[in-house]
């Protein structure tokens, strides 16, 4: 019981607890809502409302249904896959954002990041004649581009930050709508890179599985000789899945980033940044060049989830994207506040964002109810994860409260006596009455 108080004391512990009440709350609210959308509709009924509910928490290992039409339950390795595919740029985005709320900024950014990102991936994979280089050092050079293209749109914020004192939420929220539409105006006016083989399609992208060649005099974009992420054996491990090597880049660059914060010297300077920038300053570090080499950090990580998620060789860019910007690049907010800032917890946080996203579809898939369902849990996730601290101190005051109460019993012991010291000689009242007799009658 002892080893079990002094864990709940420690502040990483109250924060994977607060996290969890906040999943727990969001799953149980979606629960609520698939009951009373099922005990008022006539098309539902309970028994549907109870396999919404189940599809809710075990949605990722439904199997669909077998001939009878009852739900079937195993290892389905698409789901798993498919989750894992999708986790990858929100664990980059939710490393995004994390590297700058330890430094003291709020990166709400990254959906700029991200497009902007998506357009230097894209025009270097589908731009370059596949028989140039390598496919291997096209798709290098295609992902650092992409990175360097977000940490470059990351450091706009920083740099009106660092120099003139402008909040980087509204310098952040400008770029992301200048990077929707310049990014709208690239592939709208390059029209070579708009998918033209499959005539039905309109205002996408080629993927980068379809490489620039010349054929018949003239330059065509064939599908096979273009650039994509490697596999690495996870295709056979999840079969008719979109799963490729990403998710292990993904994991090693958020082990780096932890290594980065928490080992190095440039990682202290940045979180000291982040504590008081004033006091960061008079210590000797240069405040300035760490708030915009922190906007950059979380910029490339940003654009490194977009290339990776685009050279898979099996998505395509829809290019209006002036009308809305890309849910991915918000949805790492909430992955880094379930997550408490933490590189490493980011990983899991990330991957169970993905598996609502699933869990979504199967619902779809399913029943009778519809998707945004599973967005209604998200954002009572997003509400409370905001909530965090709050948790923290409900937790934190119950254990003080609760140890007062154990201790209070116990009143406090008397000193113990050495060998060598006479105990204290107690009060006698019948003396010192004595004696006050004796005097008066000396008096």
């Amino acid at each position: 019981m002892k080893q079990r108080h002094t864990l709940l004391e420690k502040d990483g512990a109250q924060s994977v607890v607060a996290s969890l009440v906040s999943i727990v709350i969001g799953l149980l609210v979606g629960s609520i809502l698939i009951l009373v959308v099922g005990a008022f509709s006539a098309n539902l009924g309970m028994a549907s409302a109870w396999e919404g509910i189940r599809l809710v928490f075990f949605g990722i290992f439904s199997t669909g249904r077998n001939a009878a039409g009852a739900l079937t339950w195993g290892f389905n390795p698409q789901s798993i896959g498919n989750m894992l595919f999708r986790a990858t740029p929100l664990i980059l985005t939710g490393l995004s954002v994390a590297v700058a709320f330890k430094t003291g900024l709020f990166n709400i950014g990254a959906p700029g990041q991200y497009l902007m990102s998506t357009m230097v991936t894209l025009a270097i994979a589908l731009g370059i004649p596949a028989d140039a280089m390598p496919k291997i050092l096209l798709w290098l050079l295609a992902f650092l581009g992409g990175m360097l293209a977000g940490a470059l749109w990351g450091c706009i914020p920083g740099l009106v930050k660092a120099f003139l004192n402008i909040n980087e939420v509204l310098a952040c929220i400008m770029t992301n709508w200048i990077a929707a539409n310049l990014v709208t105006w690239f592939f709208d006016a390059n029209k070579v890179f708009q998918n033209t083989v499959e005539n039905t399609k309109s205002g996408y992208v080629y993927m980068t599985a379809y490489g620039k060649t010349m054929v018949d005099g003239a330059w065509t974009y064939v599908k096979g000789n273009g650039v994509q992420t490697a596999k690495l054996g996870l295709d056979k491990l999840f079969p008719g899945s979109q799963i490729n090597a990403g998710i292990l880049v993904a994991v090693l660059m958020a082990i780096g980033v932890y290594i980065l914060m928490t080992k190095t010297t440039l990682g202290y300077e940045l979180k000291a940044c982040g504590s008081n920038r004033h006091a960061a300053r008079y210590a000797g570090v240069n405040d300035k060049r760490n708030i915009v080499l922190s906007m950059a950090i979380a910029g490339a990580l940003s654009g490194a989830g977009a290339a990776l998620y685009y050279l898979s060789g099996n998505t395509e860019f829809f290019w209006s994207t002036y009308q809305s910007l890309p849910a991915t690049g918000f949805n790492g907010i909430p992955v880094a506040l379930l997550a408490a800032n933490n590189p490493i917890a980011v990983i899991f946080t990330g991957i169970f964002m993905s598996m609502l996203n699933i869990v979504g579809l199967q619902l779809t898939n399913l029943t009778a109810y519809n998707e945004y369902i599973t967005d209604v849990i998200i954002s009572v996730i997003v509400y409370l994860s905001a909530f965090s601290l709050v948790i923290k101190m409900i937790i934190s005051s119950r254990r003080k409260q609760k140890a007062a109460v154990e201790a209070a019993p116990a009143a406090p012991a008397a000193a113990p006596l050495s060998g060598t010291e006479a105990p204290p000689e107690p009060d006698r009242p019948e003396e010192t009455d004595a004696v006050e007799e004796k005097g008066g009658e000396r008096v």
